[in-house]
């Protein structure tokens, strides 16, 4: 039998996260540059953020209050966990 844990997380990429929705980091597909660039940004494994807008292929997200908009190259390297919103609980 597996967790329900591991069931629940189907991880997705920031790109592909729909505006409006809070998510969490759970994996950065870069090297060490790219971790220490979004450590500069406030963004690190487990934050969570929320999609706020997307301008051309990049995205803009919210993260603690600040605004940080990143390119679609970052934004596809980030793997998100979609949280629950209280529209998804039955």
């Amino acid at each position: 039998m597996v967790p329900d844990s591991t069931i629940s997380e189907e991880l997705i990429s920031l790109a592909r996260l729909p505006i409006g929705r809070r998510a969490k980091i759970k994996r950065i597909m870069g090297g060490r540059h790219l971790v220490h660039r979004l450590l500069s940004l406030g963004l690190r494994m487990g934050s969570e953020i929320e999609l706020i807008q997307r301008r051309g292929a990049g995205v803009v997200v919210a993260n603690q209050g600040a605004r940080v908009a990143l390119g679609a190259g970052v934004a596809e390297k980030l793997l998100m966990l979609p949280l629950e919103q209280p529209e998804d609980r039955p």
